[in-house]
C-alpha cells in the first residue's frame, strides 16, 4: 500500500522561462500565422470579385453580381487607371504579429494586428460617392444595374454608362467578400492560442 506522505511531489516547471521552450513556441506560432496570413492574402487575391475589378473595363462578370452583363470596374464607375483592390491589399499586408506570451504550463497566447471590415470599408469609398464603400457594397448590395449600361469607350471607366432606359439584367447580387474573409481569418488566428512545444 502506498503511503502518500512519503512520496515526494516534484516542483511543477515553469516553461515560461525556458528560453529553449518560449523559442520552440514562438517560432511554431510565426509559422502558423505566416500560413494564415498567406491564406488570407490569397482567398482575396482569387476571389471572383478581385479578379473581375482587377481585370478593368474589359473584365468579364465573372463574380456574376450583374447577372453576367457588364463588369464591377465599370458598373461601380472606377476611372480607367485606377486600383481599387491596391488599398486592400496594404491592409492586409499590414497583419503583424505583435507578440506570444507563454503561460507556465507552456501554452500560448498571441497578439496580432489585423484589420476589421469596417476599417477595411473605410478606405474603398465609392468613386461618385465618398461616404459609401465598394467593398461593403458587393456584400450588401449595389443600386443602379438598371440604368447600367455596357457599352465601349463611354464613361467613367470607358466600359460603362448611366442611362435614363431600363435593361433587363435584374438586380444587383449580393456576394460574400470582405467581411468573410476577416472572419475566416479570426477563426483560423483563434487556433494559435493554446499552441504547446510539447
Amino acid at each position: 500500500m502506498l503511503n502518500v506522505n512519503k512520496v515526494k511531489i516534484g516542483k511543477m516547471i515553469d516553461l515560461s522561462k525556458s528560453k529553449q521552450y518560449v523559442t520552440a513556441v514562438k517560432s511554431i506560432v510565426l509559422v502558423e500565422f505566416k500560413k494564415i496570413k498567406s491564406e488570407l492574402i490569397e482567398e482575396f487575391t482569387n476571389h471572383p470579385v478581385t479578379l473581375e475589378i482587377e481585370g478593368g473595363p474589359s473584365a468579364s462578370n465573372r463574380s456574376k453580381t450583374l447577372g453576367g452583363q457588364g463588369n464591377l470596374f465599370s458598373f461601380i464607375g472606377f476611372e480607367e487607371n485606377d486600383k481599387p483592390t491596391a488599398v486592400i491589399y496594404k491592409k492586409l499586408n499590414e497583419i503583424t504579429l505583435n507578440q506570444t506570451v507563454i503561460s507556465r504550463d507552456g501554452r500560448s497566447r498571441t497578439f496580432i494586428y489585423y484589420p476589421t471590415a469596417e476599417e477595411i470599408f473605410k478606405v474603398t469609398p465609392m468613386p461618385w460617392a465618398t461616404g459609401r464603400s465598394w467593398a461593403k457594397g458587393i456584400e450588401t448590395g449595389i443600386a443602379g444595374l438598371g440604368a447600367y449600361l455596357r457599352k465601349d469607350d463611354t464613361g467613367r471607366s470607358g466600359a460603362g454608362i448611366q442611362s435614363q432606359s431600363k435593361n433587363k439584367g435584374g438586380g444587383f447580387k449580393n456576394t460574400k467578400y470582405i467581411s468573410h474573409m476577416i472572419k475566416n481569418f479570426e477563426r483560423k488566428i483563434l487556433t494559435l492560442d493554446g499552441i504547446r512545444a510539447l
